[in-house]
């Protein structure tokens, strides 16, 4: 059976709660956590946020707001997330610095979520990947996307430990990672 759909006051409470989630797990973390890079080629949670901060103004937040704007279904942009990733240079940026760029555009998006009417679901815009997409569609992409980026954060950190734990591997083998 298929769940009825998330109202978006249900989403501004699940964006806030990740958000939550975040700057709990990632504000323990000394800065060689933050920094790690569980393999080659791989995010570090600096990187995982900035791809989150660029994923709040050019995917969902960017994108409803071009969707609500237009009088009809606008054409969306698509972005070459790692490049866009390498050009941030995250992992050398201050953790607080993100943070704080993070919980800004959060706070805002929060505030776009819970202020959207049932008219404004089926608006919609045009991908040149996937096509048609609603804002309802759009919504429930990222309560997803939020917590499986907050899941890659809590591998790295897993990760970051495995290396530590002497015989205690034994409970967690075969390893993970």
């Amino acid at each position: 059976m298929t769940p009825e759909p998330l109202k978006p006051q249900a989403v501004a409470a699940l964006l806030h709660s990740a958000g939550a989630v975040i700057h709990a797990e990632l504000s323990a973390l000394p800065a060689a956590a933050l920094e790690f890079h569980p393999a080659p080629g791989e995010w570090c949670a600096k990187e995982v946020l900035g791809h989150l901060i660029e994923c709040e103004k050019r995917g969902f937040s960017g994108r409803i707001h071009i969707i609500l704007k237009s009088d009809h279904s606008p054409e969306l942009e698509g972005w070459d997330q790692d490049a866009v990733a390498r050009a941030r240079k995250d992992c050398e940026r201050d953790w607080s610095a993100l943070h704080d760029e993070f919980s800004r555009l959060r706070r805002a998006s929060v505030a776009q979520v819970a202020g959207l009417s049932p008219a404004d679901l089926s608006r919609r815009g045009q991908h040149p990947k996937v096509g048609t997409l609603t804002v309802a569609d759009l919504l429930h992409e990222w309560v997803y996307h939020d917590r499986n980026h907050i899941k890659q954060m809590l591998a790295n950190v897993q990760a970051f430990a495995w290396p530590h734990m002497g015989n205690a591997q034994r409970f967690s083998l075969p390893a993970p990672f």
